[in-house]
């Protein structure tokens, strides 16, 4: 093939590595080539982890040079090319007047902001451009807007039920396998004073030439970005992301639905799994996934709970919020339905803040670029949520610091279910909560000089205080949500004194971070 008789050019994006993509269906080695881009935009456009973009482009090297090895070419740019404009945009057009194709083609981007940009580089071209499915996932948008279609509300159970039925997982005969739908309420286990005791650590991959040398490139490049690399040891092939899904299934599934929501000091893996960023970036296929989980129930190797709540993320939670955020998108993104303003406090990029539960889950994010769910809504959003930052602040925080972070996936957790900025399409209400959630789930109030107890006085807790300010701030906006009346009620309980020394203790709190 020579480089002016392209038929195809099939634009492969940095988080869709995925080998059984429809772009390879009817793929020519001599007619087609891929496309792929390192532009420095992808890691401007928000201040991004280095840990995520080491990731990011280690992965996309790697399979970059399997696709190589098969005799696939592939058109590459890398960062430190001399010609590298840095924008997505502006490298996918050199490429169009270098190679000249008849026609683009791409899987659906996760992206709102990355689709419009591919296709205003084909419209300015004047090339046709061919978006197809992405069959990663078990839906598609359009099935998820004919499931939207005549409801009031879009809650994650009914379309996970219609999942499960449509592709018979954890199904026995037409019925859910144990007879309920949902094993949630087994999964809010804490360590208790002893701890989470020995478990396994979970596997880690150390860098070769590939990595090592992105790694080089982003200490370098982006040096003034969040986070370390000197504990970098993500998965960035299918081969070690299947290791990884294995060492998950065999050492800690058991134990995760029991343990799904518990936080312990300085133990920031516990019994995850650590595939979100694989599954992100799609070196593992879902459906592998949950297989794995299902087989290890029917063998006996896991609970039914335990097993049922890992599903319950991959099967239902994920294809719910991707369904979500191509439902709503482009606005969705403007919404701040409890008209937040105040900005991030400056702590969530450094970890230096008194608050040990902060500390705890910002400084492992800055080490790793990954903090667990608990810790993503329960500590780090609940305190954005209670001092009223700016959810599009939050948004871009969440997008710059998590190795898994993806738009599509990140925005309505974020956004929606956080930060209860999307009128209560994700969550049927806020989820606020006083520091006490965090001494029930955590053994970090121990380690910190706040109480937990204390809304007001030198030793309240922060969460405390602003979980009452928040109550009754938003008093009258909250008033019709049913599930929020007793939240309601006990603030009716405090005093005109109690309140108001709660305000002018919020005040302080939020003079300090503005």
């Amino acid at each position: 093939m020579s480089k002016n008789s392209i038929r195809n050019l099939a634009i492969v994006l940095g988080d869709q590595l995925n080998r059984d993509s429809a772009l390879f269906d009817s793929f020519d080695t001599d007619r087609d080539a891929v496309w792929m881009g390192e532009v420095d935009e992808e890691s401007t456009h928000v201040w991004t982890h280095k840990a995520r973009i080491a990731l990011f482009l280690s992965a996309m090297r790697h399979f970059r040079d399997d696709l190589r090895d098969e005799g696939i070419r592939v058109e590459y740019t890398q960062l430190d090319d001399s010609r590298n404009v840095g924008t997505l945009a502006g490298e996918l057009q050199r490429a169009i007047e270098r190679l000249n194709p008849e026609r683009l083609t791409i899987v659906l981007p996760g992206e709102w902001r990355v689709k419009q940009a591919i296709e205003k580089v084909a419209e300015y071209s004047d090339v046709s451009l061919e978006t197809l499915v992405d069959r990663h996932f078990y839906s598609t948008p359009d099935e998820f807007a004919k499931h939207a279609k005549g409801r009031k509300q879009l809650r994650l159970e009914f379309f996970y039920r219609e999942l499960r039925k449509k592709h018979n997982v954890l199904m026995t005969e037409g019925k859910p396998e144990g007879g309920e739908w949902n094993y949630d309420a087994d999964n809010r286990g804490t360590f208790g004073k002893q701890g989470p005791g020995n478990f396994p650590s979970p596997v880690a991959f150390r860098a070769d030439d590939t990595t090592s040398a992105v790694i080089a490139l982003v200490n370098a490049r982006f040096s003034s970005h969040p986070g370390k690399l000197d504990r970098f040891d993500w998965p960035v092939t299918v081969k070690q992301a299947r290791r990884a899904l294995t060492d998950f299934i065999e050492q800690r599934l058991t134990k995760f639905g029991e343990y799904q929501d518990a936080m312990w000091t300085d133990e920031p893996w516990l019994y995850h799994s650590r595939i979100s960023s694989s599954l992100n970036l799609k070196l593992l296929d879902p459906r592998e996934v949950v297989a794995a989980a299902e087989q290890a129930y029917r063998d006996g190797a896991a609970p039914l709970n335990a097993v049922e709540g890992f599903i319950r993320q991959v099967l239902g939670w994920r294809e719910y919020v991707r369904g979500i955020y191509w439902h709503y998108m482009p606005e969705y993104i403007d919404r701040n339905t409890l008209g937040a303003t105040a900005p991030l406090p400056d702590f969530y990029w450094t970890g230096e803040t008194d608050m040990h539960c902060l500390r705890q889950a910002i400084g492992q994010t800055l080490d790793y670029g990954y903090a667990h769910h608990i810790q993503r809504l329960m500590v780090t959003g609940l305190f954005a949520l209670l001092l009223g930052v700016d959810p599009k602040a939050v948004h871009e925080w969440y997008l710059a610091v998590y190795v898994d972070a993806v738009e599509w996936v990140e925005l309505p957790n974020t956004l929606g279910m956080s930060q209860f900025a999307d009128n209560g399409v994700m969550a049927s209400k806020p989820y606020c909560a006083s520091g006490n959630y965090i001494s029930k789930m955590s053994n970090y109030c121990k380690g910190c000089r706040y109480k937990p107890k204390q809304a007001t006085g030198d030793e309240a807790c922060p969460l405390t205080t602003l979980y009452w300010d928040f109550l009754a701030r938003n008093e009258k906006s909250l008033k019709g949500n049913n599930r929020m009346a007793m939240q309601l009620k006990n603030l009716a309980r405090k005093d005109t004194g109690e309140l108001q020394l709660i305000r002018e203790q919020a005040k302080a709190i939020h003079d300090r971070f503005a």
